[in-house]
């Protein structure tokens, strides 16, 4: 009986044993989740903008998920951002498959599971916060995530959705004391404020980045014969047109008077030079002028960003190669070797 009873013992303090084991299992990964979500509030609260906030997220990722992409896109805002460690052709696809999902069926709340061609695979969440925030994404090749990492991604949503919300509401307030008055672009300031890291991601990644400054030909004697309001009405239809033909990751700027700046990140001098090519036939057949010889029109310097180029030696090379495009005749553009 003894015997019994001390076997009886045995078997329940295996299972007491087994118990606390679990236990203590638990407690080790909420600590190690604790660790991890002070490291992401860190990186989170020194990022302001939302294009700082998605690449803060991305950096904490790293170490803890492979991925290839994480794209964000708030419809109702029209904002979008995209962090792709892809390069060359591969990149283009890997964006080109977010879109495409993007464009899908809106995602769960909870999340969804998400596969485009068999070749790629990821998740898409609906962030919530005091609103609808928008959708995150996170895509990657050759394998679904595991119920780990999507738990993971889970818990970091809800410490994303605020941060997210804020930089939103940053961004909106930027933006009203952002905007050129007459033009409706980004201004100077937004330019100086954005730049430095735009550099630094393009820096980071190897991608290219191009500046294209531009400057319009013959705007003064359009002043001059027709009178300032219709300058100000052909700075606003070339605005209006050099927006809708630049991508929403580009960052388009009216610098002053009759000059502009068009930054295009992940875009080498050969891209470049066909987008550039279009925007001096598309401003000339806007046909504003008296006649042929007094018609706007617009040239372009282009450069290629080099990691060793300061950004006044980038701007100043830019600027010498506008120059160089209208002392050979306006209404074109020209590359910097």
């Amino acid at each position: 009986m003894n015997a019994a009873l001390s076997i009886a013992e045995e078997h329940h303090l295996v299972a007491s044993m087994e118990h606390l084991l679990v236990q203590l299992d638990h407690y080790r990964k909420q600590t190690e989740w604790l660790a991890m979500a002070n490291r992401l509030h860190v990186r989170l609260a020194g990022a302001t903008d939302l294009q700082s906030m998605i690449e803060a997220f991305s950096v904490w990722l790293m170490p803890l998920v492979d991925h290839d992409l994480i794209a964000y896109r708030n419809a109702c805002r029209t904002r979008e951002h995209m962090l792709c460690s892809c390069h060359g052709p591969e990149r283009r696809k890997v964006m080109h498959v977010a879109r495409e999902l993007f464009s899908d069926s809106p995602a769960a709340a909870a999340g969804e599971e998400c596969q485009w061609q068999e070749e790629f695979y990821g998740f898409r969440w609906q962030l919530k916060g005091h609103g609808d925030i928008g959708q995150l994404l996170v895509l990657r090749r050759t394998k679904p995530l595991n119920a780990e990492e999507v738990e993971l991604f889970g818990k970091a949503m809800e410490i994303l959705a605020d941060p997210l919300q804020r930089a939103l509401e940053y961004e909106d307030l930027f933006e009203q004391a952002s905007r050129d008055v007459l033009t409706g672009l980004e201004n100077r300031r937004v330019f100086e404020d954005r730049i430095p890291a735009m550099l630094e991601s393009a820096r980071r990644h190897g991608h290219p980045i191009t500046l294209a400054s531009m400057d319009l030909d013959r705007f003064k004697q359009i002043n001059d014969t027709l009178g300032h309001a219709e300058g100000d009405r052909a700075l606003r239809q070339v605005a209006q047109l050099l927006a809708a033909m630049v991508r929403t990751s580009d960052l388009l700027v009216r610098m002053g008077g009759d000059e502009f700046v068009l930054v295009l990140p992940d875009t080498d001098l050969p891209a470049a030079k066909v987008l550039a090519e279009r925007l001096c036939l598309a401003v000339d057949g806007l046909n504003i002028g008296i006649a042929r010889s007094g018609r706007l029109g617009i040239s372009i310097g282009l450069v290629q960003w080099q990691p060793e180029m300061s950004l006044e030696t980038w701007l100043l090379k830019a600027d010498e190669v506008l120059y160089e495009a209208k002392a050979a005749g306006r209404c074109r553009f020209c590359a910097a070797h």
